[in-house]
């Protein structure tokens, strides 16, 4: 598995925790991450720098490959590392700090390959969803998930679980202006679709051939007016009647499953 950063002595008695006891949060500066997926993943990006593993034996036997017999890992109990992460968070034995991801550029992910939609996020905070999103955008080769850097949840541990590993497969691109990032899209020949339950046409009829942009609002607020108006069609979902709405990551992964099989 590849490793960038810092070497540190192996360490193989439990119960001696440092950084951040208790805390459920990194040090300054780093990202914890926990669990088999999103640990495994992280450690085999060439493009993440890692600093520590706390793990028990079970959690190091279940990762896929081995680590280099330098790194630093800090053998421990299950409950010393329940104390690391974020209350009754599933570490499953691994919990992995590192720095974060470096920032991705909109113009680095817009290549224009209509297999491969860009995912546009208004105001989606609630980690899990987001996770979830980015677990469907690996699933379905999104080019990458687009945020506001305000108003969205910041790289964490919460989101790369809920991601299953799709957080070092999928760029995630923060934006100041989002409006403004649509208008990019569209110079560069993306027909921009917001998800909106209101919407009169069906999103199959929306759906055009060439690159596309999908635009999603937050659950029960919907995007904003002024995303909506930087849309170039609003489309529905074509849900039956019990039910008002979906889940916006369910709505998103649909909506990629129908680009990748028009």
């Amino acid at each position: 598995m590849a490793k960038r950063g810092e070497k540190k002595n192996l360490r193989g008695r439990a119960g001696r925790m440092q950084g951040g006891r208790g805390s459920g949060r990194a040090t300054q500066g780093h990202v914890r991450l926990w669990g088999r997926h999103a640990v495994e993943a992280a450690l085999k990006n060439p493009l993440r720098s890692h600093h520590k593993l706390w793990a028990t034996r079970e959690g190091i036997a279940s990762l896929d490959g081995e680590l280099p017999a330098d790194f630093p890992i800090e053998y421990a109990e299950v409950a010393d590392l329940a104390r690391l992460v974020a209350r009754d968070a599933p570490h499953q034995g691994l919990v992995l700090e590192c720095d974060p991801l470096e920032d991705v550029h909109l113009a680095d992910v817009m290549d224009g390959d209509e297999a491969r939609p860009i995912m546009v996020l208004d105001q989606v905070t609630d980690p899990h969803n987001v996770g979830a999103i980015l677990r469907s955008a690996a699933a379905f080769n999104a080019a990458a998930i687009v945020t506001q850097d305000r108003h969205a949840p910041p790289e964490s541990g919460v989101v790369a679980k809920s991601a299953s590993g799709a957080l070092e497969i999928v760029p995630w691109v923060r934006v100041v202006n989002l409006a403004r990032a649509l208008e990019e899209l569209a110079e560069a020949g993306y027909w921009r679709i917001g998800l909106a339950g209101e919407a009169e046409v069906n999103f199959a009829e929306a759906l055009p051939a060439g690159p596309v942009a999908l635009v999603l609002g937050a659950e029960g607020e919907g995007m904003r007016h002024n995303v909506a108006a930087h849309c170039d069609a609003l489309a529905r979902l074509p849900i039956g009647e019990a039910m008002e709405s979906l889940n916006v990551s369910n709505a998103a992964a649909i909506a990629l499953y129908a680009v990748a099989t028009r």
